[in-house]
């Protein structure tokens, strides 16, 4: 009977270690590359680059996302936020730089200037296994529009894809995707 209870006892321990290991965070950190022909519908900048590189950050608490277009044209005019993960038209009225999400699915708000325009950038983040949602949106007055990028990781976490959505802005862009390989 003692060793009945021995083996039970075992073999919760062992699932209760599996349903832990199953429950950690997906990590997306790490230094990615544009695969173009993999993508569907990225800018024109995106398209003419001669690499485009996303660089990835992450621990507990946030997620820090950085582009880094090379070569190319730089793109005229056009939509807003196209600077980002794969997504809209030119360089437009876009944040810049490394943007970073709190992972507590919390939105978190920040006054931005763009030239002489201030107004609110919200943020939230969403990590659900080996996905991530980030949705940003820029209220100027009476103009706001919404990104909302789809992490996902596949092929064992060596490939990222980024499916971009916009509402609102200038002009509207149709979704996008920008698959990246890890290096």
């Amino acid at each position: 009977m003692k060793r009945l209870f021995l083996i039970a006892g075992l073999a919760a321990a062992f699932l209760l270690l599996v349903v832990a290991a199953s429950a950690q965070k997906a990590s997306f950190a790490g230094t990615w590359l544009l695969d173009k022909t993999k993508s569907q519908n990225l800018s024109q900048r995106l398209m003419g680059a001669d690499k485009v590189t996303l660089t990835v950050t992450q621990d507990d608490k946030t997620i820090s996302i950085d582009t880094k277009v090379e070569g190319g044209q730089p793109a005229g005019g056009g939509a807003g936020g196209g600077g980002g993960m794969g997504g809209g038209g030119g360089r437009g009225a876009g944040p810049q730089g490394p943007q970073s999400f709190n992972l507590d699915g919390k939105e978190a708000t920040s006054d931005v200037t763009f030239g002489q325009n201030s107004g609110q950038r919200t943020t939230k983040a969403t990590l659900s296994g080996n996905n991530v949602e980030l949705m940003t949106k820029l209220a100027f007055g009476d103009r706001v529009s919404t990104t909302t990028q789809k992490l996902s990781l596949s092929d064992g976490g060596k490939t990222l894809t980024v499916v971009t959505h916009r509402e609102g802005g200038q002009q509207q862009a149709p979704d996008s995707t920008a698959v990246y390989a890890k290096q």
